[in-house]
């Protein structure tokens, strides 16, 4: 019989300490997997919105407008429709959840008011600046805005004291190589001096997701990340309708233009199916990303959603080039050799290769939780 007070603990059993260490790592775990998620779910929205914006009134848009103001303008009226499709979709989905109440109450707190701060960081500003990025520059911007998962690492220490090691600097930066990689196949394509505005243009979209991502993250701790992706979708698709795109229209020498393409838009027949799928995917990929960054950190977080530099390439081919049929959507070698190279990035990020070595040694277990 053992003393009461001194007694050892049965051989397997568990410590209070030990307990707290595995569902703290579990937690981390499932924010890594729900981060993963969102880059996967960014590739599905991105093949259908592209789709969207080449077929219909779209085709004839660009077409007729290659370059100036109106490229721009039309790039951003893509992004005003996807994200006002999603924050339909967001509405529906708190609906039937029964959060609407939560919504309304949420949207007048400070925490709400930063989430719609992030919201026009991210929306009218980086996700236009993405599809228009993407339509001057093709897939060479895709590995320039993929660089937002260092700039958010670096806010997230500065702002929120958020680990961030040497290991996983190095981690962040092997995954920003790696989109490089899989963006290179663009490298060779003629495209002059478009091709270096939508480049610059690329670099403004990385740091509205860059502050997005850092501080969302932190903000989905506080609010539910439904409600969060809800009031985000909202801001974004509205700002993007009734600020951006009237300020391009009147910069285009026609504020009439914008009552003109917005209604065009939302009622062409052959393009709104696909943004009706890319913006219920658009939901999803932007709630996991600010989810998995409140579990895991926004240095990890920010890096398994940089995955999207795959998975966007890897879902157009798919989606595109084998569903639909089209031409040009072949993923080349590289791009899979990138995508190996960005998952053991990631997982130094998450992991200290170093760390059985030193439990041989006595030393702690060193991650990025």
């Amino acid at each position: 019989m053992s003393s009461i007070g001194g007694g050892q603990p049965p051989a397997g059993a568990l410590t209070a300490a030990g307990l707290k260490q595995q569902l703290q790592r579990s937690y981390f775990m499932k924010g890594v997997t729900i981060a993963v998620l969102s880059g996967m779910y960014y590739g599905v929205y991105s093949a259908f919105v592209t789709k969207g914006m080449g077929v219909g009134v779209w085709d004839t848009w660009y077409g007729t407008y290659e370059t100036g103001v109106m490229v721009l303008l039309i790039g951003a009226l893509g992004s005003a429709v996807n994200d006002s499709v999603s924050a339909v979709w967001c509405f529906i989905i708190a609906a039937i959840k029964g959060k609407l109440g939560d919504f309304a109450r949420c949207i007048r707190t400070k925490p709400g008011r930063v989430m719609i701060l992030c919201a026009l960081a991210g929306g009218p500003v980086a996700s236009s600046a993405y599809i228009i990025s993407l339509q001057m520059a093709g897939s060479i911007s895709i590995p320039i805005t993929a660089l937002c998962p260092a700039i958010g690492a670096i806010l997230g220490r500065i702002l929120f004291k958020q680990a961030l090691t040497p290991r996983m600097l190095v981690g962040i930066f092997v995954c920003v190589g790696a989109s490089i990689m899989i963006g290179s196949v663009g490298f060779g394509e003629d495209g002059g001096t478009a091709v270096v505005v939508g480049c610059l243009i690329a670099l403004v979209a990385a740091f509205g997701w860059g502050i997005e991502g850092c501080i969302a993250g932190f903000g989905t701790t506080l609010i539910d990340h439904e409600i969060g992706i809800t009031i985000r979708q909202t801001t974004s698709g509205l700002s993007n309708l009734i600020i951006l795109v009237p300020i391009l229209s009147l910069m285009a020498g026609d504020i009439g233009l914008a009552p003109s393409f917005i209604g065009a838009a939302f009622t062409d027949g052959a393009a709104m199916p696909f943004f009706i799928v890319s913006g219920f995917f658009s939901l999803f990929t932007f709630s996991l990303w600010y989810k998995g960054n409140s579990m895991c950190g926004a240095a990890l977080g920010m890096a398994c959603n940089g995955t999207y530099s795959f998975w966007g390439p890897f879902f157009c081919w798919i989606i595109l080039g084998l569903f639909f049929k089209e031409d040009g959507w072949m993923l080349a070698p590289i791009a899979w050799v990138g995508a190996i190279v960005m998952f053991f990035g990631i997982l130094l990020i998450a992991v200290n290769p170093f760390a059985p070595l030193m439990k041989k040694k006595g030393g702690e277990d060193e991650t990025a939780a």
